[in-house]
């Protein structure tokens, strides 16, 4: 083990699955942090972040609760773990210098899909800043997705820090948009267009004459049913990427000009 190693705190250490010397004595442990932090993603992925208390893994793994505390510090040090591992490996982005728009679109659209197929990845609390080895990778992807361009290491910091915000805001309002349809039996579509029939009736020119416009414009009637099925291509999340990647392309500009980025 390195001096590097051997300095780190232990809860970095379990994050970074570094090696722990043996202590020579009796067999080796039947757990270990990798198959703790496992299981607890597991039944995560089955039954949301309430399924993958202490107790709940110790049970689902045939040991008690405190034999896990020599793999997992705390209850906060297991969401922090189960973050990491849940994000997986980042995607292959665009690097080159004239294509960082697309790189970036390629990184969003991943931690999108990513939190789609875990929807209580954005439920974790945000304890700090990116410390495990997932959570790093992912940071070098969007990274070398702006590495062509002359933005500063604070505005790049900031980009995907503005980038990962977006992604968790969509992805917690798009579960709370079904959690509202659930009772109902609707899809989105056709939700928007009872929506818009409803409110259409209601809504008079001469007191909201722009809504009243909105909503005899047929908006609320376009999407074809199966529109909003991909979270990668629904209208209201490529638009509002797509605004953001505006916002930082301003910036790129300014850094390439020398002109700021006031």
């Amino acid at each position: 083990m390195s001096a590097e190693q051997e300095e780190a705190p232990a809860e970095l250490a379990r994050l970074w699955r570094l090696p722990v010397p043996a202590s020579g004595l009796g067999r080796p442990a039947a757990l270990d942090t990798e198959r703790v932090v496992r299981t607890g993603v597991e039944l995560a992925d089955h039954d949301g972040l309430a399924g993958a208390t202490l107790p709940k893994i110790a049970k689902e793994l045939g040991v008690s609760p405190m034999s896990l505390y020599r793999h997992v510090g705390s209850k906060d040090e297991l969401l922090v773990l189960m973050r990491d591992l849940a994000l997986g490996s980042p995607p292959e982005v665009e690097t080159a210098p004239d294509r960082w728009r697309e790189g970036l679109r390629q990184w969003t659209v991943a931690q999108r899909l990513v939190h789609h197929d875990r929807p209580w990845l954005p439920r974790l609390p945000v304890a700090g800043p990116p410390t495990g080895p997932h959570e790093i990778a992912w940071m070098e992807a969007g990274l070398s997705a702006l590495s062509g361009t002359e933005l500063d290491w604070a505005a790049k910091v900031g980009s995907l820090t503005l980038l990962s915000g977006y992604v968790r805001h969509a992805s917690l309002l798009s579960q709370e948009h079904a959690q509202g349809r659930s009772e109902t039996g609707l899809s989105q579509e056709e939700t928007e267009r009872a929506y818009g029939r409803t409110l259409a009736r209601l809504i008079t020119p001469d007191r909201f004459p722009q809504v009243a416009l909105l909503f005899s414009s047929g908006l609320f009637e376009a999407a074809p049913d199966g529109a909003y099925d991909d979270p990668a291509t629904d209208h209201d999340f490529v638009f509002g990427l797509e605004r953001v990647l505006d916002g930082i392309a301003v910036a790129v500009d300014r850094a390439r000009t020398g002109t700021g980025t006031g």
